[in-house]
């Protein structure tokens, strides 16, 4: 078992190589399978309450399980074959995120950031 991002994406890429699928993965291609995935996390959720999404039974967590890993996966392939570290892009967003959403004009407001940004 891998606990730490680099392992993963260091198995996964094991994987493709085993298996010569990296001809295969472009960004397109692999963007293509990771939103197909993510739809298929959607299906699960699809006629569910939002009280129903919140206590999922053993079964629908473990497919759930499964789809967020193949969206996972595919998105560690793009990063790679893009050359893009994803903690480093994420903690930038994260920091994009904080002055587009300061805590004093967003807290528990779901607006988006357009609606109280020229608010002051």
């Amino acid at each position: 078992m891998t606990d730490s991002i680099d392992a993963l994406r260091a198995r996964v890429n094991a994987f493709v190589e085993e298996r010569d699928w990296a001809q295969f993965h472009s960004p397109k291609n692999l963007a293509m399978a990771m939103i197909v995935e993510a739809a298929e996390v959607v299906e699960h959720f699809q006629w569910m309450t939002e009280a129903d999404s919140r206590q999922l039974d053993e079964e629908t967590r473990q497919k759930v399980g499964q789809e967020l890993a193949d969206t996972f996966v595919y998105l560690l392939r793009i990063a790679e074959v893009c050359g893009i570290n994803l903690i480093q892009a994420a903690n930038a967003k994260i920091d994009l995120n904080a002055q587009k959403y300061p805590v004093e004009k967003c807290k528990g407001s779901n607006a988006k950031y357009t609606e109280y940004q020229s608010i002051d």
